[in-house]
């Protein structure tokens, strides 16, 4: 895919700056300048979420509130637009009766497809409770329904329409999940963990009855047709760290009895029902972070009576009659990430497949596959009830997000939210390349102009994804834009451990780490070098969590790198075992404990190794992270220190794994590129024609 020729350039304003009268041998700092790109990007409208009503006929998406100055966090808002009127204005949904932002998202379409229930902070405190809303034009307010003083999420309706079902922690404001920051703690631990069950909300008269056991924390669930039953993933307590041996369960709704259904060997997610209620979907797969699915696709029966109950704790005992699971898609070269029964001889799936975007039909009798429509872009999708129409967000590395609608692959753009804006990059390029004996894939994002001017080579910036149970498909990222905009060509390359090339390919690094996928970067940096004006003197990376792990031992392990910055990466395998909150994730990667097999976890520990670093090592890191702690940027950071390395860590206040406040959103994409223009020094782009910047 090329993309030279996108010339509406947020970028420009950086260029024409730096292009000024003759352009000195070393660029001037970067930040004032990526500083007014980084604005003008953050006013690009970004997409959370989008969903389809079950008759298709109209579609409710979340949209981002551009970041003002001073913000103390991201506000969103929703609009509905029916799909039968696209040239009407949507509709603006919100719980906020003066119209002050808030957050609002979590969108739920009623079965008739005329009421929506959502999430949102517009009532007093700061908690989201639950509203349901006319989503016909109607003046009707919208109305709350729960009061919950903790946590609510996910919201369902029933399929007769009378009820939402919702995730609740009650009484635990303070549980931000472990993407979050951590609750502080102080005097004796609290051995206790908060629960989130399931729960069912009355539409007519807002009563909430908790349904799941008191001694299951929920992370998904999905009701049957008839909805007497409730399908659930679920684990006993801790929450955060028990997710990675979750297990299916159905909950009958109007009892609470609950039956075990399957018990995985690896992690499970996405459960979805067959239209009679008598199969049961979902995806199982080796995956290392909630929330981020990639599997293959299961299934199993569910007889119409469950006589065995289970209480949580008990051993693996099925209801009677269940038989065994059956895997729909081994061995097929893809990861499933979304999942859909719309009708009962056709499943459709959302997968990665070598670093694109695809939706697949799958028979569940015969277990054949169809590929509907496969490109190289991110998409995110919604499905109506005939399984044909749909609702997807689409973005790649040069086009922000909008909203397209229609049958799948043959969809019509329905938003122009970001019609004005574009970042103008060189090449973008799929890179594939063979280590050992495997094919491994990547991106390559070219600086503009880079390939223009015979001869001359330019930095690059390797960017390592997390995970390392992930993938990376084209997307709208304000890092790669600006690391682009700045001269660097982007390399993102998805080594053995990532989705899109099936089971066995994420499994492949599995006590391994930094050893297998290490040498399947490197081998992909050289094939960039071997088909790419790239300057192999002047090579940077960097990556967050897993990617910040590999960064971190990319520097103890080569000098082929000239500068790093190590985001939220792991340190020392062993040390971060004994102090992070989901150290369950860790067992079906190493096989063992730290306590049963510590030489695993050594074998793979940069700090044992750092004596060999000689490359400037920028090291960022949340406060209060519970996923990986700062304590393992704190430990890399002074070994670098006392051995002489050209670093600096940089902790930021208050936040956790996935950083919220948006001041620190910007530093630490600033902080990166300063670091990469003081060790690297980028050669800047040609000047670019003035454009004026989107108004919003």
């Amino acid at each position: 895919m090329r993309a030279g020729s996108l010339g509406l350039v947020v970028g420009c304003l950086l260029w024409s700056a730096l292009s000024a009268g003759a352009a000195p041998p070393v660029p001037a700092p970067a930040r004032p300048e990526s500083g007014a790109v980084y604005d003008a990007l953050q006013r690009t409208v970004r997409i959370k979420q989008v969903a389809l009503s079950p008759d298709g006929a109209r579609v409710a998406w979340v949209e981002s509130v551009p970041v003002t100055e001073g913000a103390r966090a991201e506000s969103t808002r929703l609009q509905v637009l029916e799909r039968a009127q696209p040239k009407r204005p949507p509709l603006r949904i919100t719980a906020s009766k003066d119209g002050a932002p808030c957050a609002e998202g979590s969108l739920a379409w009623s079965p008739d497809g005329k009421q929506l229930a959502f999430l949102s902070t517009a009532g007093e405190g700061s908690a989201r409770q639950l509203y349901v809303v006319d989503a016909t034009g109607t003046s009707v307010p919208a109305r709350r329904l729960t009061t919950v003083k903790g946590v609510v999420a996910t919201p369902k309706w029933s399929p007769d329409g009378k009820s939402v079902g919702v995730l609740v922690i009650d009484g635990a404001e303070d549980a931000q999940g472990p993407l979050g920051p951590a609750a502080r703690e102080t005097g004796v631990v609290r051995e206790s963990s908060p629960v989130k069950r399931f729960a069912v909300v009355s539409v007519e008269d807002a009563r909430l009855r908790f349904v799941s056991p008191a001694g299951l924390f929920v992370y998904e669930y999905a009701w049957s047709p008839d909805g007497a039953r409730v399908a659930l993933t679920a684990a006993p307590p801790p929450g955060d760290a028990n997710w990675w041996v979750a297990r299916v369960y159905a909950v009958e709704a109007a009892t609470g009895e609950t039956s075990l259904l399957h018990a995985p060997t690896w992690q499970v997610a996405e459960p979805a029902w067959s239209p009679d209620g008598k199969q049961l979907a979902f995806i199982e797969g080796l995956m290392s972070d909630e929330g981020n699915t990639g599997g293959d696709v299961w299934v199993v029966s569910v007889p119409e009576r469950l006589a065995a109950k289970v209480r949580p704790g008990d051993k693996a005992v099925f209801a009677s009659r269940v038989p065994p699971a059956r895997n729909l898609t081994d061995g097929v070269k893809a990861s499933a990430t979304d999942l859909f029964w719309p009708t009962p001889e056709r499943l459709v799936f959302a997968a990665q497949v070598q670093g694109e975007s695809a939706l697949v039909a799958l028979s569940p009798k015969a277990a054949e596959l169809t590929v509907l429509w496969k490109g190289p872009e991110h998409v995110a999708v919604s499905l109506a009830r005939d399984g044909v129409t749909s609702a997807v967000v689409r973005d790649t590395f040069t086009q922000p997000p909008e909203v397209w609608t229609g049958p799948v692959g043959s969809w019509t753009q329905a938003t122009r939210l970001n019609a004005d804006v574009r970042v103008s990059v060189g090449d973008v390029r799929s890179v594939t390349w063979t280590s050992d004996g495997r094919q491994v894939q990547g991106w390559l994002v070219l600086s503009p102009g880079s390939a223009d001017v015979k001869g001359r080579k330019v930095p690059m910036v390797t960017v390592v994804h997390g995970g390392p149970a992930a993938g990376v498909t084209p997307s709208f990222n304000p890092q790669t834009a600006l690391l682009s905009a700045r001269g660097y060509a982007v390399f993102l390359p998805n080594p053995r451990g990532s989705y899109g090339q099936g089971e066995a390919f994420v499994q492949a690094n599995r006590r391994d780490f930094g050893h297998g996928d290490f040498r399947d970067v490197l081998a992909g940096v050289d094939a960039v070098l071997a088909s790419a004006p790239v300057d192999p003197a002047r090579q940077g990376i960097t990556g967050w969590s897993y990617g910040g792990f590999l960064t971190m031992w990319a520097v103890t392990q080569t000098q082929r790198f000239q500068a790093a910055v190590a985001g939220a990466g792991i340190a020392n395998w062993q040390s971060y075992y004994g102090t992070n909150h989901i150290d369950t994730w860790m067992l079906p990667y190493f096989g063992a404990s730290v306590y049963d097999d510590p030489e695993a976890y050594a074998r793979s520990s940069p700090i044992n190794a750092v004596k060999q670093v000689r490359t400037p090592t920028l090291v960022l890191h949340g406060e209060r992270d519970v996923e990986v702690p700062a304590s393992q940027g704190y430990e890399f950071h002074k070994a670098l220190k006392a051995l002489g390395v050209k670093t600096q860590l940089v902790i930021y206040a208050d936040e956790g794994h996935g950083f919220r406040k948006p001041e620190h959103q910007k530093d630490r994409i600033l902080r990166t590129l300063d670091w990469f223009d003081a060790n690297l020094t980028p050669v800047v782009p040609p000047a670019a024609p003035k454009v004026r910047a989107p108004a919003r």
